[in-house]
């Protein structure tokens, strides 16, 4: 028998805040629940834009049952698709599992089918939404840094995050403001299936899932835009694999934004924006605009460990993974030494046992990581400035890496990087009235 995936038609209670998702894979059942807060508007429930942003919504939720096996059929019999919008599907099930395919060396690019309903209205009659801003906040310093950029140009927002924990609750609560939070309940089959032999696991487009969810958050509380706070070097992939760049963080390249912008805006007649408000910097840039403040050191972290399922009740920073090498890599440029060493609890760059991890950050060895990190030649300019700054250059991986970097790079090479990590991006889909505003702050 053929292997298929089919997604049911969701539903949605307003009385409980409760939505489902209905999946079926050959033999398996499967259904997740998303609770949202109460409050939702009774217009919006019923408006069209609400039924396709929900259709849309178990279409990309689907991904986290649809690897278990990764069929070459999809089917969605009672979810109508516009063309755009079926690119926009199979551009999630194709590139956003782009990672999961090549680590299970699996080749399904350009071979997927999916099968749906027409849907002949490409654009939805437009629901009035409040000019307020639904801002995801992820724990570790980029949203805290459009928290700041948000603040400082008067822009009113709300925190928004799916299944909140650890650096995510710390975070919202040193911002002060009353979030949104929705908690989604994966299916517990999916979960030990995934650890069973026969069945696949891997990376899921997590943006892509949560920005789906707050969609229907920003309809149904009232909001017209979701503001995301994604780099620019978020659009850097990792290896080439079955014939295309494969990238552990499609979902939060610029190409993915524009798409699902698109996609958000055909649904509600325009009036959802969505776009990321950090995409003209670096993540170096980034850094040195969170060091301009002490308010987050505390409460936030990018360590992996903070954010699994069954969550961490340890240090927010373990030393030891990609995330956190990076991120102390990137800020040592900018930050006091002693503030960085109270943040993370020790020097990363003095434990040799992290040079092959700093190695691989900086493109002198294997591949880039599949991590949330930035670009390899950033990484590597970060370095160089580390080799000339009296803090860091008697540290023993900055000496240990120097020759080789050198020798790969060159100085003049390193130079023209670092500078260009410090010089903004015009390549980003911020509206030109705030984007100014940041620009002006963001000095």
């Amino acid at each position: 028998m053929t292997e298929s995936f089919r997604i049911e038609h969701p539903t949605f209670d307003p009385a409980t805040g409760q939505a489902r998702f209905s999946y079926r894979l050959s033999d398996l059942s499967f259904t997740e629940e998303l609770t949202l807060p109460a409050g939702a508007s009774a217009d919006a429930v019923q408006s069209e834009s609400f039924r396709k942003l929900l259709g849309l919504t178990a279409l990309v939720l689907g991904v986290s049952y649809f690897k278990l096996r990764a069929p070459f059929t999809i089917a969605a019999p009672d979810i109508a698709l516009t063309e755009a919008e079926r690119a926009f599907v199979i551009d999630v099930y194709e590139n956003g599992l782009g990672e999961f395919y090549a680590r299970n060396n699996l080749s399904r690019f350009g071979k997927l089918i999916l099968e749906t309903p027409a849907d002949p209205v490409t654009r939805k009659p437009a629901p009035i939404l409040p000019e307020r801003t639904l801002l995801p906040i992820g724990g570790g310093k980029d949203s805290l840094v459009s928290v700041d950029l948000l603040t400082h140009t008067g822009v009113p927002f709300t925190p928004f995050a799916v299944n909140p924990k650890g650096p995510i609750l710390t975070s919202v609560e040193a911002i002060g403001t009353e979030p949104v939070y929705v908690t989604r309940t994966l299916d517990a089959e999916m979960i030990r299936l995934g650890k069973e032999p026969g069945f696949y696991n891997g990376h899921v487009p997590s943006t892509a899932i949560n920005s789906m969810i707050a969609s229907l958050c920003a309809l149904l509380y009232g909001y017209d835009q979701i503001v995301l706070s994604n780099e620019r070097s978020a659009s850097e992939g990792n290896v080439m694999f079955d014939g295309r760049e494969t990238n552990h963080q499609y979902s939060k390249s610029l190409g993915f934004e524009l798409l699902i912008a698109d996609t958000l805006a055909n649904a509600t007649g325009g009036a959802l924006k969505y776009f990321s408000l950090l995409r003209p910097y670096s993540e170096a840039r980034i850094a040195s605009l969170f060091t301009h403040g002490k308010r987050f050191d505390t409460v936030f972290s990018s360590c992996n460990r903070n954010f699994r399922l069954t969550g961490n009740d340890g240090h927010l920073w373990c030393g030891e993974c990609p995330k956190c090498h990076f991120v102390f890599l990137i800020f040592a440029p900018f930050m006091a030494k002693d503030r960085l060493l109270a943040i993370f609890g020790k020097n990363l760059l003095a434990e040799p046992a992290n040079e092959h991890s700093f190695r691989e950050l900086a493109g002198l060895t294997g591949q880039k990581p599949w991590e949330c990190v930035g670009e390899i030649l950033e990484a590597a300019a970060c370095f160089y400035t580390l080799t000339r700054h009296a803090d860091w250059h008697e540290d023993a991986i900055v000496r240990a890496i120097k020759p080789d970097l050198f020798a790969q790079y060159g100085e003049e090479k390193l130079q023209l990087a670092m500078a260009e990590c410090l010089t903004d991006s015009h390549d980003h889909h911020i509206p030109p009235a705030l984007a100014a505003k940041v620009a002006a702050y963001a000095v």
